[in-house]
């Protein structure tokens, strides 16, 4: 059988082929990054600015809504990103073992995924209404009393956390299982010859056989959790929740661009997420690399 080694020619050829993308990517992703750090460093109207050195920098951090915007994405990323993907493993782990009907249940768990999330939020505003949402029906069921899930500060994180836990299921759930039909069965069967339970088997072959799936999703929620927004702004109607008590950070980079015209700020802000979003995933990608071995 002949092999073709390297070969220079072959490599223009692919470099021909990549250039495509490699524009589109250049243009809409490396381009708004540098530029956004270029303006990071301006102020005043946005075809009129002109430098003003870390001034913008110094304006977000001692704004007090953009600490709680910082402050209120961390809570979200922490919490929804580690009980989404537990809640995921269980679930595909019982479709896998017990349905018999996988495809069906896929397409249903995939359903949410390809539904705008805009569309879903209107329907959680629905279940969370104080009044008549069906989430204080069942709660009153139990002798629990009405809780104001969406006009309660207090209560503005938490509903936009159980929102984020319920959206982020889908996802994970279709890639996880997935997962699991790369695991060969005869893993299995040789645990059963050993006499190993349905636990033992799941702690010591299923897990780590899935751990590069669950690696990938850790960072793709992560880099998911930190860039919310679309789901604040479908729950609370457009606004961040009363008093801005469910503001996160790209919802400030929004609300400080496209509403205030105050460029120099947004883009201040939206590098300092960035530069947030980059040092959390390597720290978790040092997490998890540790704790394969």
């Amino acid at each position: 059988m002949n092999k073709r080694g390297h070969n220079s020619e072959n490599q223009k050829k692919a470099w021909i082929f990549l250039a495509p993308a490699l524009i589109l990517i250049l243009i809409f992703s490396i381009y708004p990054l540098f530029r956004s750090f270029y303006m990071s460093f301006r102020s005043g109207f946005i075809l009129n600015q002109h430098f003003s050195g870390l001034e913008n920098y110094q304006k977000i951090f001692a704004d007090p809504i953009f600490i709680r915007s910082l402050v209120n994405t961390a809570l979200f990323a922490i919490i929804v990103v580690p009980i989404a993907l537990i809640i995921s493993l269980f679930i595909s782990w019982a479709i896998y073992e017990k349905v018999k009907f996988k495809s069906a249940f896929e397409a249903i768990f995939f359903m949410p995924y390809v539904t705008s999330v805009i569309a879903i939020g209107m329907v959680f505003r629905y279940f969370f209404n104080k009044d008549y949402g069906v989430i204080n029906f069942i709660l009153s069921l139990i002798g629990i009393p009405q809780v104001n899930w969406l006009d309660n500060p207090s209560m503005s994180m938490t509903t936009l956390i159980i929102f984020g836990i319920w959206n982020g299921l889908a996802f994970n759930i279709i890639i996880l299982l997935s997962g699991f039909r790369n695991i060969s069965p005869d893993y299995y069967t040789i645990a059963e010859m050993f006499g190993a339970s349905k636990w033992e088997q799941f702690r010591r072959i299923t897990l780590p056989q899935l751990m590069p799936t669950i690696s990938f999703l850790l960072t793709v929620n992560l880099i998911g959790a930190f860039k919310v927004y679309t789901e604040v702004y479908a729950l609370f109607g457009g606004q961040a929740g009363i008093a801005n008590s469910a503001v996160t950070a790209v919802f400030y980079v929004y609300t400080k661009f496209y509403n205030l015209g105050q460029s120099g700020p947004a883009m201040a802000a939206s590098v300092v997420l960035f530069l947030i979003i980059i040092v959390m995933t390597v720290l978790q990608r040092l997490f998890v690399g540790r704790a394969k071995h």
